[in-house]
Protein backbone atom coordinates (compact mmCIF):
# COMPACT_ATOMS: atom_id res chain seq x y z
CA UNK A 1 0.00 0.00 0.00
CA UNK A 2 2.80 2.38 0.94
CA UNK A 3 4.62 1.50 -2.27
CA UNK A 4 1.53 2.35 -4.35
CA UNK A 5 1.24 5.67 -2.51
CA UNK A 6 4.88 6.50 -3.26
CA UNK A 7 4.33 5.60 -6.91
CA UNK A 8 1.29 7.90 -7.14
CA UNK A 9 3.25 10.68 -5.45
CA UNK A 10 6.10 10.35 -7.94
CA UNK A 11 3.64 10.41 -10.83
CA UNK A 12 2.02 13.57 -9.45
CA UNK A 13 5.41 15.25 -9.10
CA UNK A 14 6.35 14.20 -12.62
CA UNK A 15 3.12 15.60 -14.08
CA UNK A 16 3.62 18.86 -12.20
CA UNK A 17 7.18 19.25 -13.55
CA UNK A 18 6.07 18.50 -17.11
CA UNK A 19 3.20 21.00 -16.80
CA UNK A 20 5.64 23.65 -15.57
CA UNK A 21 7.92 22.89 -18.52
CA UNK A 22 5.02 23.32 -20.97
CA UNK A 23 4.19 26.67 -19.35
CA UNK A 24 7.83 27.73 -19.74
CA UNK A 25 7.64 26.75 -23.41
CA UNK A 26 4.58 28.97 -23.83
CA UNK A 27 6.51 31.87 -22.30
CA UNK A 28 9.33 31.27 -24.79
CA UNK A 29 6.86 31.24 -27.69
CA UNK A 30 5.51 34.63 -26.60
CA UNK A 31 9.01 36.02 -26.05
CA UNK A 32 10.74 34.85 -29.24
CA UNK A 33 9.40 36.43 -32.47
CA UNK A 34 8.29 34.22 -35.33
CA UNK A 35 10.67 33.06 -38.01
CA UNK A 36 10.45 33.19 -41.75
CA UNK A 37 7.20 33.03 -43.70
CA UNK A 38 6.35 31.15 -46.88
CA UNK A 39 6.22 27.39 -46.74
CA UNK A 40 7.87 27.37 -43.29
CA UNK A 41 4.99 29.17 -41.57
CA UNK A 42 2.58 26.19 -41.46
CA UNK A 43 5.34 24.08 -39.90
CA UNK A 44 5.10 26.15 -36.75
CA UNK A 45 1.64 24.82 -35.99
CA UNK A 46 2.57 21.26 -36.88
CA UNK A 47 5.72 21.23 -34.77
CA UNK A 48 3.95 22.87 -31.84
CA UNK A 49 1.99 19.66 -31.31
CA UNK A 50 5.21 17.80 -30.48
CA UNK A 51 5.59 20.03 -27.43
CA UNK A 52 2.59 18.23 -25.94
CA UNK A 53 3.08 14.82 -27.59
CA UNK A 54 6.59 14.28 -26.25
CA UNK A 55 5.67 14.77 -22.54
CA UNK A 56 2.70 12.45 -23.06
CA UNK A 57 5.05 9.77 -24.46
CA UNK A 58 7.30 10.18 -21.43
CA UNK A 59 4.36 9.62 -19.06
CA UNK A 60 3.24 6.57 -21.05
CA UNK A 61 6.48 4.79 -20.12
CA UNK A 62 4.83 4.05 -16.75
CA UNK A 63 1.87 2.45 -18.48
CA UNK A 64 3.97 0.50 -20.97
CA UNK A 65 7.27 -0.32 -19.20
CA UNK A 66 8.12 -2.97 -21.79
CA UNK A 67 8.16 -0.30 -24.52
CA UNK A 68 10.60 2.18 -22.99
CA UNK A 69 12.96 1.65 -25.91
CA UNK A 70 10.26 2.41 -28.49
CA UNK A 71 8.97 5.48 -26.62
CA UNK A 72 12.49 6.83 -26.17
CA UNK A 73 13.27 6.32 -29.86
CA UNK A 74 10.09 8.13 -30.91
CA UNK A 75 10.87 11.06 -28.59
CA UNK A 76 14.44 11.31 -29.93
CA UNK A 77 13.15 11.21 -33.52
CA UNK A 78 10.45 13.88 -32.95
CA UNK A 79 12.91 16.20 -31.21
CA UNK A 80 15.53 15.71 -33.94
CA UNK A 81 12.96 16.46 -36.67
CA UNK A 82 11.93 19.69 -34.92
CA UNK A 83 15.57 20.75 -34.64
CA UNK A 84 16.38 19.93 -38.29
CA UNK A 85 13.33 21.87 -39.51
CA UNK A 86 14.26 24.83 -37.29
CA UNK A 87 17.76 24.91 -38.78
CA UNK A 88 16.68 24.38 -42.40
CA UNK A 89 13.50 26.45 -42.67
CA UNK A 90 13.81 28.89 -39.78
CA UNK A 91 10.16 28.96 -38.68
CA UNK A 92 9.42 30.12 -35.15
CA UNK A 93 11.64 27.84 -33.00
CA UNK A 94 9.80 25.09 -31.19
CA UNK A 95 10.59 25.66 -27.48
CA UNK A 96 12.56 22.70 -26.10
CA UNK A 97 12.03 22.77 -22.33
CA UNK A 98 9.23 20.15 -22.19
CA UNK A 99 11.14 18.00 -24.69
CA UNK A 100 14.27 18.16 -22.54
CA UNK A 101 12.40 17.22 -19.37
CA UNK A 102 10.59 14.32 -21.11
CA UNK A 103 13.76 13.05 -22.79
CA UNK A 104 15.54 13.10 -19.41
CA UNK A 105 12.81 10.98 -17.84
CA UNK A 106 13.14 8.45 -20.65
CA UNK A 107 16.93 8.50 -20.27
CA UNK A 108 16.55 7.49 -16.63
CA UNK A 109 14.06 4.77 -17.60
CA UNK A 110 16.40 3.45 -20.30
CA UNK A 111 19.33 3.30 -17.88
CA UNK A 112 17.21 1.37 -15.39
CA UNK A 113 15.17 -1.04 -17.51
CA UNK A 114 16.76 -1.63 -20.92
CA UNK A 115 19.39 -4.19 -21.76
CA UNK A 116 22.87 -2.60 -21.51
CA UNK A 117 23.45 -2.71 -25.27
CA UNK A 118 20.11 -0.99 -25.96
CA UNK A 119 20.57 1.58 -23.20
CA UNK A 120 24.07 2.36 -24.55
CA UNK A 121 22.47 3.42 -27.85
CA UNK A 122 19.28 5.15 -26.69
CA UNK A 123 20.66 7.17 -23.76
CA UNK A 124 23.35 9.00 -25.82
CA UNK A 125 20.80 9.61 -28.61
CA UNK A 126 18.43 11.25 -26.15
CA UNK A 127 21.30 13.28 -24.71
CA UNK A 128 22.29 14.47 -28.18
CA UNK A 129 18.80 15.74 -29.05
CA UNK A 130 18.42 17.36 -25.61
CA UNK A 131 21.60 19.38 -26.07
CA UNK A 132 21.10 20.09 -29.78
CA UNK A 133 17.54 21.41 -29.42
CA UNK A 134 18.33 24.79 -27.75
CA UNK A 135 21.79 25.04 -29.29
CA UNK A 136 20.67 24.79 -32.92
CA UNK A 137 17.11 26.12 -32.83
CA UNK A 138 18.01 29.56 -31.45
CA UNK A 139 21.52 30.00 -32.78
CA UNK A 140 24.68 31.42 -31.21
CA UNK A 141 24.33 34.62 -29.24
CA UNK A 142 20.78 34.00 -28.03
CA UNK A 143 20.28 33.63 -24.27
CA UNK A 144 18.05 30.59 -24.85
CA UNK A 145 21.16 28.75 -26.11
CA UNK A 146 22.33 28.48 -22.50
CA UNK A 147 19.61 25.89 -22.03
CA UNK A 148 22.03 23.45 -23.71
CA UNK A 149 24.31 23.59 -20.65
CA UNK A 150 21.40 22.89 -18.31
CA UNK A 151 20.22 20.09 -20.64
CA UNK A 152 23.64 18.40 -20.56
CA UNK A 153 23.77 18.53 -16.76
CA UNK A 154 20.17 17.30 -16.50
CA UNK A 155 20.85 14.41 -18.90
CA UNK A 156 23.86 13.31 -16.87
CA UNK A 157 21.83 13.45 -13.65
CA UNK A 158 18.97 11.43 -15.17
CA UNK A 159 21.33 8.79 -16.52
CA UNK A 160 23.03 8.56 -13.13
CA UNK A 161 19.69 8.14 -11.35
CA UNK A 162 18.68 5.41 -13.81
CA UNK A 163 21.93 3.50 -13.28
CA UNK A 164 21.64 3.86 -9.49
CA UNK A 165 18.09 2.47 -9.59
CA UNK A 166 19.29 -0.35 -11.84
CA UNK A 167 21.96 -1.28 -9.30
CA UNK A 168 19.39 -1.07 -6.49
CA UNK A 169 17.07 -3.42 -8.39
CA UNK A 170 19.95 -5.86 -8.81
CA UNK A 171 20.74 -5.75 -5.11
CA UNK A 172 17.09 -6.34 -4.26
CA UNK A 173 16.93 -9.37 -6.55
CA UNK A 174 20.14 -10.71 -5.01
CA UNK A 175 18.73 -10.22 -1.50
CA UNK A 176 15.53 -12.03 -2.44
CA UNK A 177 17.55 -14.89 -3.91
CA UNK A 178 19.58 -15.17 -0.69
CA UNK A 179 16.43 -15.28 1.41
CA UNK A 180 14.89 -17.84 -0.90
CA UNK A 181 18.04 -19.97 -0.80
CA UNK A 182 18.08 -19.89 3.01
CA UNK A 183 14.44 -20.96 3.13
CA UNK A 184 15.12 -23.83 0.73
CA UNK A 185 18.10 -25.02 2.77
CA UNK A 186 16.04 -24.87 5.96
CA UNK A 187 13.29 -26.90 4.28
CA UNK A 188 15.88 -29.40 3.05
CA UNK A 189 17.21 -29.86 6.57
CA UNK A 190 13.73 -30.34 8.00
CA UNK A 191 12.80 -32.78 5.25
CA UNK A 192 15.95 -34.80 5.84
CA UNK A 193 15.69 -34.78 9.63
CA UNK A 194 11.97 -35.59 9.85
CA UNK A 195 10.65 -37.37 6.76
CA UNK A 196 13.78 -39.33 5.88
CA UNK A 197 14.26 -40.39 9.51
CA UNK A 198 10.75 -41.80 9.80
CA UNK A 199 10.80 -43.49 6.38
CA UNK A 200 14.15 -45.07 7.24
CA UNK A 201 12.62 -46.44 10.44
CA UNK A 202 9.74 -47.96 8.47
CA UNK A 203 12.15 -49.66 6.04
CA UNK A 204 14.28 -51.11 8.87
CA UNK A 205 11.24 -52.50 10.70
CA UNK A 206 9.81 -54.06 7.54
CA UNK A 207 13.18 -55.66 6.77
CA UNK A 208 13.18 -57.20 10.24
CA UNK A 209 9.58 -58.42 9.84
CA UNK A 210 10.37 -59.95 6.45
CA UNK A 211 13.41 -61.76 7.85
CA UNK A 212 11.25 -63.26 10.61
CA UNK A 213 8.52 -64.21 8.12
CA UNK A 214 10.99 -65.93 5.80
CA UNK A 215 12.37 -67.93 8.73
CA UNK A 216 8.90 -69.29 9.55
CA UNK A 217 7.49 -71.42 6.73
CA UNK A 218 3.98 -71.41 8.19
CA UNK A 219 3.31 -67.70 7.45
CA UNK A 220 2.71 -68.38 3.77
CA UNK A 221 2.91 -65.45 1.40
CA UNK A 222 3.41 -62.76 4.02
CA UNK A 223 7.07 -62.46 3.13
CA UNK A 224 6.18 -61.28 -0.37
CA UNK A 225 3.92 -58.60 1.10
CA UNK A 226 6.69 -57.44 3.41
CA UNK A 227 9.04 -57.30 0.44
CA UNK A 228 6.62 -55.05 -1.45
CA UNK A 229 6.27 -52.74 1.55
CA UNK A 230 10.04 -52.59 1.88
CA UNK A 231 10.43 -51.69 -1.78
CA UNK A 232 7.76 -48.99 -1.52
CA UNK A 233 9.44 -47.52 1.55
CA UNK A 234 12.82 -47.62 -0.17
CA UNK A 235 11.40 -45.81 -3.19
CA UNK A 236 9.83 -43.16 -0.92
CA UNK A 237 13.17 -42.68 0.83
CA UNK A 238 14.98 -42.34 -2.49
CA UNK A 239 12.41 -39.78 -3.67
CA UNK A 240 12.81 -37.80 -0.45
CA UNK A 241 16.58 -37.77 -0.91
CA UNK A 242 16.23 -36.61 -4.50
CA UNK A 243 13.97 -33.78 -3.31
CA UNK A 244 16.53 -32.78 -0.70
CA UNK A 245 19.14 -32.69 -3.43
CA UNK A 246 16.96 -30.47 -5.60
CA UNK A 247 16.37 -28.09 -2.70
CA UNK A 248 20.10 -27.82 -2.08
CA UNK A 249 20.97 -27.38 -5.76
CA UNK A 250 20.03 -24.03 -7.29
CA UNK A 251 20.50 -25.18 -10.89
CA UNK A 252 17.04 -26.76 -11.15
CA UNK A 253 15.17 -24.15 -9.12
CA UNK A 254 12.31 -22.31 -10.89
CA UNK A 255 12.86 -18.55 -11.31
CA UNK A 256 11.76 -15.96 -8.79
CA UNK A 257 8.30 -14.43 -8.90
CA UNK A 258 8.37 -11.43 -11.22
CA UNK A 259 10.93 -12.97 -13.58
CA UNK A 260 10.66 -12.26 -17.28
CA UNK A 261 9.73 -15.00 -19.72
CA UNK A 262 13.01 -15.08 -21.61
CA UNK A 263 15.06 -15.52 -18.43
CA UNK A 264 12.71 -18.25 -17.16
CA UNK A 265 13.06 -20.24 -20.41
CA UNK A 266 16.84 -19.82 -20.63
CA UNK A 267 17.29 -20.78 -16.97
CA UNK A 268 15.32 -23.99 -17.52
CA UNK A 269 17.04 -24.90 -20.80
CA UNK A 270 20.58 -24.15 -19.63
CA UNK A 271 23.15 -25.37 -22.14
CA UNK A 272 21.14 -28.44 -23.13
CA UNK A 273 19.19 -26.72 -25.91
CA UNK A 274 19.13 -23.77 -28.25
CA UNK A 275 16.62 -21.14 -27.09
CA UNK A 276 14.59 -18.92 -29.42
CA UNK A 277 12.24 -16.46 -27.71
CA UNK A 278 10.20 -13.97 -29.75
CA UNK A 279 11.55 -10.47 -29.21
CA UNK A 280 8.24 -9.10 -27.98
CA UNK A 281 8.09 -11.84 -25.32
CA UNK A 282 11.69 -11.82 -24.10
CA UNK A 283 11.15 -9.18 -21.40
CA UNK A 284 7.52 -10.10 -20.64
CA UNK A 285 7.01 -10.32 -16.84
CA UNK A 286 5.30 -13.58 -15.88
CA UNK A 287 3.46 -14.57 -12.68
CA UNK A 288 5.16 -17.09 -10.42
CA UNK A 289 2.79 -19.94 -11.38
CA UNK A 290 3.51 -19.38 -15.08
CA UNK A 291 7.28 -19.18 -14.48
CA UNK A 292 7.18 -22.42 -12.50
CA UNK A 293 5.06 -24.18 -15.13
CA UNK A 294 7.35 -23.04 -17.97
CA UNK A 295 10.37 -24.22 -15.98
CA UNK A 296 8.86 -27.66 -15.30
CA UNK A 297 7.67 -28.17 -18.87
CA UNK A 298 11.08 -27.29 -20.34
CA UNK A 299 13.07 -29.39 -17.85
CA UNK A 300 10.75 -32.41 -18.18
CA UNK A 301 10.75 -32.21 -21.99
CA UNK A 302 14.55 -32.00 -22.05
CA UNK A 303 14.78 -34.97 -19.67
CA UNK A 304 12.52 -36.97 -21.99
CA UNK A 305 14.64 -35.96 -24.97
CA UNK A 306 17.82 -37.21 -23.28
CA UNK A 307 16.11 -40.44 -22.24
CA UNK A 308 14.15 -41.32 -25.38
CA UNK A 309 16.16 -39.57 -28.12
CA UNK A 310 19.83 -40.08 -27.28
CA UNK A 311 20.70 -39.78 -30.97
CA UNK A 312 19.29 -36.24 -31.23
CA UNK A 313 21.79 -33.72 -32.58
CA UNK A 314 19.72 -30.62 -31.89
CA UNK A 315 17.14 -29.63 -29.27
CA UNK A 316 15.35 -26.30 -29.70
CA UNK A 317 13.20 -24.50 -27.12
CA UNK A 318 11.07 -21.80 -28.75
CA UNK A 319 8.44 -19.36 -27.47
CA UNK A 320 6.03 -17.38 -29.63
CA UNK A 321 2.44 -16.10 -29.81
CA UNK A 322 -0.20 -17.77 -31.98
CA UNK A 323 -3.80 -16.48 -32.08
CA UNK A 324 -3.90 -15.14 -28.50
CA UNK A 325 -1.97 -18.12 -27.12
CA UNK A 326 1.51 -18.35 -25.70
CA UNK A 327 3.17 -21.35 -27.38
CA UNK A 328 6.18 -23.03 -25.79
CA UNK A 329 7.75 -25.78 -27.91
CA UNK A 330 10.58 -28.19 -27.19
CA UNK A 331 11.61 -30.05 -30.34
CA UNK A 332 14.43 -32.49 -31.08
CA UNK A 333 15.58 -34.24 -34.25
CA UNK A 334 16.00 -37.66 -32.62
CA UNK A 335 12.63 -39.06 -33.75
CA UNK A 336 12.77 -42.90 -33.69
CA UNK A 337 11.97 -44.94 -36.77
CA UNK A 338 8.68 -46.21 -35.30
CA UNK A 339 7.49 -43.46 -32.95
CA UNK A 340 4.53 -43.90 -30.66
CA UNK A 341 1.78 -41.28 -30.72
CA UNK A 342 2.95 -40.05 -27.32
CA UNK A 343 5.54 -41.29 -24.85
CA UNK A 344 4.34 -43.05 -21.73
CA UNK A 345 5.19 -42.32 -18.11
CA UNK A 346 4.09 -39.70 -15.67
CA UNK A 347 6.18 -36.83 -17.09
CA UNK A 348 3.75 -35.98 -19.87
CA UNK A 349 0.78 -36.42 -17.52
CA UNK A 350 2.35 -34.09 -14.96
CA UNK A 351 3.08 -31.40 -17.55
CA UNK A 352 -0.46 -31.64 -18.95
CA UNK A 353 -2.01 -31.35 -15.49
CA UNK A 354 0.05 -28.26 -14.69
CA UNK A 355 -1.04 -26.59 -17.92
CA UNK A 356 -4.70 -27.54 -17.46
CA UNK A 357 -4.66 -25.83 -14.07
CA UNK A 358 -3.71 -22.62 -15.91
CA UNK A 359 -6.31 -23.11 -18.64
CA UNK A 360 -3.74 -24.38 -21.14
CA UNK A 361 -3.03 -27.62 -22.98
CA UNK A 362 -0.16 -29.90 -23.97
CA UNK A 363 0.51 -31.98 -27.05
CA UNK A 364 3.43 -34.31 -27.70
CA UNK A 365 4.22 -36.27 -30.82
CA UNK A 366 5.96 -36.34 -34.19
CA UNK A 367 6.19 -33.00 -35.95
CA UNK A 368 7.33 -31.62 -39.29
CA UNK A 369 10.87 -32.38 -40.36
CA UNK A 370 11.11 -35.72 -38.51
CA UNK A 371 11.16 -33.99 -35.14
CA UNK A 372 9.54 -34.93 -31.85
CA UNK A 373 7.76 -31.88 -30.50
CA UNK A 374 6.29 -31.10 -27.08
CA UNK A 375 4.02 -28.04 -27.41
CA UNK A 376 2.53 -26.24 -24.40
CA UNK A 377 -0.15 -23.59 -24.92
CA UNK A 378 -1.38 -20.96 -22.46
CA UNK A 379 -4.16 -18.42 -23.13
CA UNK A 380 -3.08 -14.77 -23.36
CA UNK A 381 -5.12 -11.68 -22.60
CA UNK A 382 -4.51 -8.16 -23.91
CA UNK A 383 -1.09 -6.59 -24.32
CA UNK A 384 -1.36 -4.69 -21.05
CA UNK A 385 -2.71 -7.65 -19.05
CA UNK A 386 -1.41 -10.73 -20.89
CA UNK A 387 -2.11 -13.18 -18.06
CA UNK A 388 -5.57 -11.99 -17.04
CA UNK A 389 -6.91 -15.10 -18.81
CA UNK A 390 -5.45 -17.34 -16.10
CA UNK A 391 -8.05 -19.04 -13.89
CA UNK A 392 -8.85 -17.00 -10.80
CA UNK A 393 -7.51 -18.17 -7.48
CA UNK A 394 -4.16 -19.38 -8.83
Amino acid sequence: MRRAGVRRGMLGTELAVLAAAIVADVVLVLKVPGGGGGWAAPLTGVLASTGTAIPVLAVLRRRFPRHVGVLGSVVAALSAISTVVAVAARPQPQPPIAEIVAAGLLTAAAGRKLEPKHAAVLAPALGAVMIAAPLLRYGAGEPETLLAVAAAAYWGACLGVGLILRAADGRQRAALERVRSQERLQLARELHDLVSHHVSGIVVRVQAARAIAEANADVGGHAAVYREIEEAGGAALAAARRLVGMLRDTRDVPPLSGAVLGDAVRAAAGSAARVAVAEELDQLPVPSQVATTVHRVVTEALTNARRHAPAATEVVVSVRVETDELVLEVANDGLPANPRSAPGGFGIIGMAERLEMLGGSLTAGPGPGARWTVAARLPLGGEDTPFDALPRGL
